[in-house]
């Protein structure tokens, strides 16, 4: 994994025994040997929700014992015998120390699929919940959200065998899940209809399952996917598996504490046989305040190395000149100081789209390999730390993967406040059901 190359360790390629095999015979990988003992760490005091992780949680801990150990009796593969005390140290100093432990006393239980860096779990956190199960595979969200949380996420949740560790009996699934095509030639559009794609895999969670709500989150641009046939599938499928879904509603993040205009669908469900009707759930009312981009601006002039070169900033001029010329839109954006961001999205363009004037550097030698001098126009890029605030997440949540890690991981995140204010509706309609 990434976090144990960034300690040195890279040549540690994995730890084999009759105890890390799934039920399958294939092996396990590191990743989700950690993920086991992690989840087996975290929910110890958390009764039955320990029991999927506890037998193999067990297994693997003494396996991994005597490794640290240097006990010769199984076969390691390729490992470093004066480098395994630092790397198991590594891996688990943060179990019981990370910034955002589980509640002592939680209200109620979720899991957090296609997890990214946690915003569904900081959000549900907030609000009295404890995840009982986590899952995803890309390995530096994965690092992120360890060491935010403790718990490294399972990876492929399309696995049976990732899929076997979920408890029962958890109140809550949690997923931003990736949009796909679906194939329609059935022309149901409902469950069978969405085999083959990431939905399918939380449609089937949930019908094993029957948690008492789900709270879905994607691309406002789902609603119209596919002439709208995508949606349709997607609520037909999800009535397959046993929940009644008030009308998706598409929220934006800024309505909710955050300068950032971010346009997300959510899909809210709860079990049928709970009797609960779609009237009795509401979206969340907006906020009255805006905030806005100097809210969440860094207190301290940034390092040279965020400001854009002269040449940078002249090719941005062309780039959108030529797109006006041709009556586009497209093209650099500078942020108004009392303004809202625009949303900050992977790649390129969600930077070039989110460019602030700053003139509180004064130090423009260059730090970078950039091509040209920095430009004396104070423009600059957000930094990480300013996109995780745009984000909703707190100045105490761990960045600790290189800069274009970052971005991607914040642009992929959702918007904490704007799932939080959801997910307080959520249990608001559960609680006056006396359902938690």
């Amino acid at each position: 994994m990434d976090f144990v190359k960034k300690q040195g360790l890279g040549n540690i390629t994995g730890v084999f025994g009759e105890e890390c095999l799934n039920e399958d015979g294939t092996i396990m990988s590191m990743a989700d040997q950690a993920a086991v003992i992690t989840h087996y760490l975290k929910l110890q005091k958390s009764g039955a929700f320990v029991k999927p992780y506890e037998e193999k949680g067990e297994q693997l801990l003494q396996l991994w014992q005597e490794f640290i150990d240097g006990i010769p009796q199984k076969n390691w593969g390729n490992t470093a015998a004066e480098s395994s005390t630092q790397y198991v140290s590594y891996l688990f100093s943060d179990v019981h120390l990370s910034p955002f432990p589980p509640l002592q006393n939680p209200r109620f239980k979720f899991i957090d699929l296609f997890a990214g860096i946690g915003g569904f779990r900081m959000a549900l956190q907030n609000l009295g919940g404890e995840c009982v199960f986590s899952s995803e595979w890309d390995e530096q969200a994965q690092r992120t959200y360890y060491a935010n949380y403790g718990e490294v996420p399972f990876g492929d949740i399309t696995k049976e065998s990732t899929k076997s560790y979920i408890p029962d009996s958890f109140d809550i699934l949690c997923a931003g899940f990736p949009c796909q095509a679906f194939s329609l030639a059935g022309k149901r559009l409902g469950f069978a209809e969405t085999r083959g794609t990431l939905f399918f895999d939380v449609a089937e969670i949930l019908r094993r399952k029957q948690p008492k709500a789900f709270f879905l989150e994607n691309v406002k641009g789902l609603a119209i996917h596919n002439k709208g046939k995508t949606l349709e599938t997607i609520l037909n499928a999800l009535d397959d598996v046993g929940y009644v879904v008030p009308d998706p509603q598409i929220l934006n993040a800024m309505f909710y504490g955050v300068p950032q205009h971010r346009e997300r669908i959510y899909i809210v469900g709860f079990r049928k046989d709970l009797g609960i009707c779609k009237e009795d759930f509401k979206y969340p009312e907006r906020l009255d305040h805006v905030p806005c981009w100097l809210d969440v601006r860094e207190k301290e002039a940034v390092p040279a190395k965020y400001y854009l070169s002269e040449t940078y900033v002249e090719t941005l001029r062309r780039h959108r000149a030529r797109h006006e010329a041709a009556g586009h839109g497209f093209g650099y954006k500078i942020i108004d100081d009392n303004s809202v961001a625009n949303a900050i999205v992977c790649g390129g363009m969600g930077r070039e789209c989110n460019l602030v004037k700053d003139f509180r550097q004064t130090d423009l030698t260059p730090t970078t390999n950039i091509k040209g001098e920095i430009n004396k126009e104070g423009i600059r890029k957000m930094t990480p730390r300013e996109w995780a605030r745009l984000q909703g997440y707190p100045d105490d949540f761990r960045i600790v993967v290189a800069d274009a890690s970052a971005y991607k991981q914040f642009g992929n995140s959702v918007a904490v406040p704007a799932i939080q204010a959801t997910a307080k509706q959520i249990l608001k309609t559960l609680t006056d059901k006396n359902l938690i």
